[in-house]
């Protein structure tokens, strides 16, 4: 029995992308993946099957219920729980949405099957979070109350885009479990990036290319071996990396000691009304001392970062040091920044200013989101070599918003990179990335780490992207109360 079939679809996604696809047959229990590089339409193709964007041509027939989770869809509910914000101006007193009431929208409750709801709880450590306000959980376990919702709905057809990325590592083996346990009833669909992550039980690969079904293939016995043939076609010869030199125009306003610490807390603390994130935390980070920080979602692993960016309100009433400064003493946000290059799950998605891909890169030399100075023609020249070593060099006056989540994620690491930063912050850079661009982006980590001006605070939850250089470790769990 078909679930969806989509027959010489031509869709526009945003009014700018275009997907063209001749044939797509998803049949009951036909467990499909879909696969391809950053900015080949794979989420475009996602959004065809649930309705999403313009249909120009074809035909999208669809005989079962769909439930659907993706960055995009996320982005939107964060977004719209901001707007909240603004209720002061409407004169309305701002009441912050619960977990529970985001989870159970829609849903009737006694339709769901029994036990479901505990097993879903489970999986995703939900008792604690019920009452919590939405906004108040980390970009990970906003990930897993997606999932959740989208479980207990109950589909015939359930599309995942990207479903792990953001979810810790016993999560993700959790996770896993109850998927291979709803494929007895349920159809999935997998978008992914990573050839690691495919299941046993998928049945159909599709790879896309360039908006199109490239290839499309049952799987019979040897799956190994077909993700072997999609490897190779996926393949690039991968140039010998060499780092653009850092900008002889910009200069802090004084020089680092090199034998004072870059980053000092001293028992910080953070705390949302009666839940306490983490508390009695000592830390200290050197030059030169790269650290990988971990720990489950909602551990505090972002919070810590921002107290050190000045991105976390409670960063002045903790006992912080960073490049010189006592927090709270009188130094700018900027005066912080400058020496600082950051990317994370929650800064992508705040990200929102739509201009040139170039902008972006350049913004990264002045800590801003958008443009709002001259850039310096050396900037541009560093700038545009960037985006010429990320492959991004043909679409440099590509508004941001136009491209795939994954080449945005690719800008925003050069962005983050460019100035060959004191500190470098990367929260989870790899998401969003196929195999390709992934190793460039660590081997790219790798080098700036060697380079000998930069430190590295990295946190991530897939051990196959480890950094080399990366010696020391923090876990969150330690100072979790």
């Amino acid at each position: 029995m078909s679930l969806l079939l989509l027959e010489n679809c031509h869709l526009v996604l945003d009014g700018h992308y275009h997907l063209n696809i001749e044939s797509l047959n998803i049949q009951a229990l036909q467990h499909t993946v879909i696969l391809g590089p950053n900015g080949s339409g794979k989420s475009a193709l996602g959004a065809l099957m649930v309705g999403e964007g313009e249909l120009v041509e074809g035909q999208r027939q669809v005989t079962s219920s769909i439930a659907w989770v993706s960055v995009e869809q996320q982005q939107a509910l964060i977004e719209a729980e901001k707007q909240k914000d603004c209720a002061d101006i409407l004169d309305i007193i701002p009441v912050p949405t619960t977990v529970q009431e985001i989870l159970f929208e829609g849903l009737k409750v006694s339709d769901i099957e029994q036990g479901l709801v505990e097993r879903v709880s489970s999986v995703f450590s939900l008792s604690g979070m019920l009452q919590r306000s939405f906004r108040a959980l980390s970009t990970g376990e906003t990930r897993k109350i997606l999932l959740a919702k989208a479980l207990l709905s109950q589909p015939e057809l359930l599309i995942l885009d990207e479903p792990w990325d953001g979810l810790d590592t016993q999560a993700c083996v959790d996770f896993n479990e109850l998927l291979l346990e709803m494929t007895a009833k349920t159809t999935l669909v997998l978008v992914l990036n990573r050839l690691s992550e495919v299941p046993s039980f998928c049945q159909q690969l599709v790879l896309m290319q360039s908006g199109n079904i490239q290839w499309q293939k049952q799987v019979e016995d040897d799956l190994a071996e077909q993700l072997t043939d999609i490897n190779q076609l996926q393949h690039m010869q991968q140039q010998d990396l060499v780092l653009p030199h850092k900008d002889s125009d910009s200069f802090a306003p004084h020089p680092l000691d090199a034998n004072a610490p870059l980053v000092k807390l001293t028992n910080a603390k953070v705390r949302y009304a009666d839940n306490i994130i983490f508390s009695n935390l000592n830390w200290t980070i050197q030059s030169q001392q790269h650290w990988q920080v971990t720990g489950p979602n909602g551990s505090g692993k972002t919070c810590l970062l921002n107290l050190i960016t000045g991105d976390h309100p409670q960063c002045y009433v903790n006992d912080i040091f960073v490049f010189g400064y006592q927090r709270g003493s009188g130094e700018s946000i900027w005066e912080i920044k400058q020496y600082i290059g950051y990317l994370s799950n929650a800064f992508h998605l705040d990200y929102r200013v739509n201009c040139s891909l170039l902008h972006v890169v350049l913004s990264g030399f002045y800590d801003s989101i958008g443009l709002y100075q001259q850039a310096t023609k050396n900037q541009v020249i560093l700038a545009k070599q960037w985006l010429t070593l990320m492959g991004l060099d043909a679409q440099a006056a590509t508004p941001f918003q136009e491209l795939s989540f994954g080449d945005q994620r690719i800008a925003l690491i050069a962005r983050a990179m460019v100035k060959h930063p004191a500190l470098l912050i990367l929260d989870e850079p790899c998401n969003g990335l196929d195999d390709i661009n992934r190793l460039k982006v660590l081997a790219l980590i790798e080098l700036l780490a060697r380079e000998g001006s930069t430190t590295l605070l990295y946190v991530n939850h897939h051990q196959e992207d480890v950094i080399p250089s990366i010696k020391h470790h923090l876990s969150m769990t330690e100072y979790n109360v």
